[in-house]
C-alpha cells in the first residue's frame, strides 16, 4: 500500500544491554526511512559498542555479547549521522513509545544532542494491534465462542464467559505447536488432559512473586527486580531485605524477603 506522507516516516528498532531505558545502552539499531517524496525506502543499521556489560537475560534474547561488539563504534561515534538521518521525521516502531524512543532520547542526551519530540508524530504499531484487536474478556468471548457478552462486568456472567473462553481455546489450540521469538518450538502446549502443561505455558517461571519484585536469574538465584539493586542477588543485601519489611510491599513479597533473610530461600 502506498503511503501518503507529508513528512518522512522512520521505522526503528533497538537491541539493548537490558530493559532499563535510562541505564541500559543500544547495541544495535535499525532505521528504515520512508521518504515523503515516495522514493525508495532507505535503511541504516548500526552495531554499537555499548561500553557497559550486556545483561545475561538480554543476551539470551538477542544473542549479542560484549566480545562481538568490542571493535564497533560507540554511540557517540554514530550519533551525528543517525541524528541527521532522523531529522524531523515521524517515528514508528513496535512498543516504541514505551521503550525504543525513550531509550534513544537518553542516548542522544548523553552525547549532547536533543532528539526533540515536539511536532513529531509517533506511530506505535503495537498500540494499533492492541486497540484494533482488544484483549478484553468481551473480545475473547466473541473470538473463541462466536457470541456477544451482554452482561459484562457482572461477576457471574464474567466467570461463566471466562470458562467458555478457556474451553474454546482448548478446542482451537489442542494440536497447535507454539514457536517463541527465538524459534524454539513447544509442541502443542494447550492440552485438555494436562493442566500442568498449560500452567507451564502461560506462567513466567522467572517470577518469584506475583508482582515480580523478585525474579530468578539464569543461575537460578533470586534477584531484585527493582531499585538500585536490580539484578543483584537478594541474599547478598540483607539490609535491603530488612528495609523492605518496613515498607509498603505486598505480603507475599515481605514473606519472600523474610525467607531469604532466614536462609530458607536463595
Amino acid at each position: 500500500m502506498q503511503l501518503s506522507l507529508d513528512r518522512d516516516l522512520c521505522f526503528l528498532d533497538c537491541e539493548t544491554t537490558g530493559g532499563d531505558v535510562v541505564k541500559d545502552r543500544i547495541i544495535q539499531i535499525c532505521v528504515i526511512k520512508y521518504p515523503k517524496d515516495k522514493s525508495a525506502p532507505i535503511e541504516k543499521t548500526y552495531l554499537v559498542n555499548p561500553t557497559i556489560a550486556i545483561k545475561a537475560d538480554a543476551a539470551a534474547i538477542h544473542g549479542f555479547t560484549n566480545d562481538m561488539l568490542m571493535d564497533k563504534p560507540t554511540f557517540k561515534m554514530i550519533a551525528v549521522e543517525l541524528f541527521e538521518f532522523l531529522q524531523d521525521a515521524d517515528l514508528a516502531g513496535y512498543n516504541s513509545n514505551r521503550f525504543d524512543i525513550p531509550l534513544l532520547i537518553e542516548e542522544f542526551a548523553r552525547v549532547g544532542l536533543n532528539l526533540d519530540m515536539q511536532g513529531r508524530r509517533l506511530i506505535d504499531v503495537m498500540q494499533i494491534f492492541y486497540k484494533m484487536e482488544p484483549r478484553t474478556l468481551k473480545a475473547a468471548f466473541k473470538f473463541y465462542c462466536g457470541q456477544d457478552l451482554t452482561d459484562a462486568h457482572d461477576a457471574t456472567a464474567d466467570t461463566k464467559a471466562t470458562a467458555d473462553v478457556f474451553f474454546g481455546q482448548l478446542e482451537k489450540y489442542q494440536n497447535v505447536d507454539y514457536t517463541d521469538q527465538d524459534g524454539n518450538v513447544n509442541p502443542a502446549p494447550i492440552k485438555a488432559d494436562s493442566m500442568q502443561s498449560i500452567h507451564e505455558f502461560v506462567n513466567d517461571h522467572t517470577r518469584v512473586d506475583f508482582t515480580a519484585r523478585f525474579i530468578r536469574n539464569n543461575q537460578g538465584e533470586i534477584v531484585f527486580n527493582f531499585g538500585n539493586n536490580k539484578g543483584e542477588a537478594a541474599y547478598k543485601h540483607p539490609n535491603v531485605l530488612r528495609w523492605m519489611l518496613d515498607r509498603d510491599f505486598p505480603l507475599q513479597v515481605k514473606n519472600i524477603a523474610k525467607s531469604i533473610l532466614n536462609g530458607q530461600l536463595k
